[in-house]
């Protein structure tokens, strides 16, 4: 016969037992609703994308894959000129490889010009990798697909050290370049000496917010037409704009066109 004492360590870790179960069955039960929540919080992975092979093969577009794929006969024509691209995260792969790679071959120095780095509050909940101090993040479309690592940061520079500035677009670029106030300052520096300010796609609302628009002849992308009208602009559909210093585009595909007109001004 059992005594007292087995019977009653027994039921002790008999209650034990139960207890730890009651806990895990607790914990899973926690851990199954917070999976569900979370997956009510996000959405199924899905890529939509425009990579660069794709446009230039598109029915339509045949002129600007000649624009790539016809070799560059006169690689000093922009010798000695000096451009810088302001970008951020999110922008439009094609609208600035595309027209760096043309000013390089005519002879220009690029470069990539970015904001300084500045880590978003912890309580936002982002995370960027290491290399984000020193690249931007490129996109096709709506689709993230690199990194480039840029030159020198937007409180570095000045007026002086640049003949042109050009602007890519991109649905983020804009946005992250447009609260920045070095890039505003600078943007409003430079229209003010009459150099070159070029800007394609969503581009052109960064011109809005340095305020240098107000009876501008441009063109932007569709989306944001209303902006640069109510920023003082007046809009024309077409693909490629020039008022005295200020050269504007709509799209992508717009990119030769745009190219050509920098090339055109810079070398008057």
């Amino acid at each position: 016969m059992k005594t007292i004492k087995q019977l009653t360590v027994a039921s002790l870790v008999g209650l034990s037992a139960v207890a730890n179960a009651q806990v895990h069955d607790k914990s899973n039960a926690t851990t199954d609703y917070q999976l569900s929540v979370l997956n009510k919080l996000g959405s199924p992975a899905a890529v939509v994308n425009m990579p660069v092979s794709q446009l230039l093969n598109a029915p339509g577009n045949e002129a600007l894959r000649a624009f790539f794929f016809t070799p560059v006969q006169n690689k000093a024509l922009l010798k000695g000129k000096r451009i810088a691209v302001l970008a951020a995260d999110g922008f439009e792969e094609i609208e600035l490889l595309g027209p760096v790679w043309y000013f390089r071959e005519l002879g220009a120095q690029v470069d990539i010009v970015a904001p300084k780095f500045v880590p978003a509050p912890e309580r936002y909940g982002l995370m960027f990798p290491e290399m984000a101090k020193t690249h931007i993040m490129a996109i096709q479309y709506l689709q993230p697909v690199g990194w480039i690592q840029f030159d020198r940061t937007a409180d570095q520079i000045k007026v002086a050290d640049y003949d042109a500035v050009f602007i890519p677009g991109g649905a983020w670029n804009p946005d992250n370049l447009r609260q920045d106030k070095d890039v505003i300052q600078f943007i409003r520096d430079f229209n003010a000496s009459g150099k070159l300010i070029a800007a394609i796609c969503h581009a052109p609302v960064v011109l809005a917010s340095a305020d240098i628009l107000k009876g501008r002849k441009l063109t932007g992308y569709w989306n944001i037409q209303v902006d640069l009208k109510n920023a003082g602009g007046t809009v024309l559909e077409q693909p490629v704009v020039t008022d005295r210093n200020l050269i504007t585009s709509r799209h992508p595909i717009d990119v030769a066109d745009f190219s050509r007109a920098v090339e055109k001004w810079l070398t008057k």
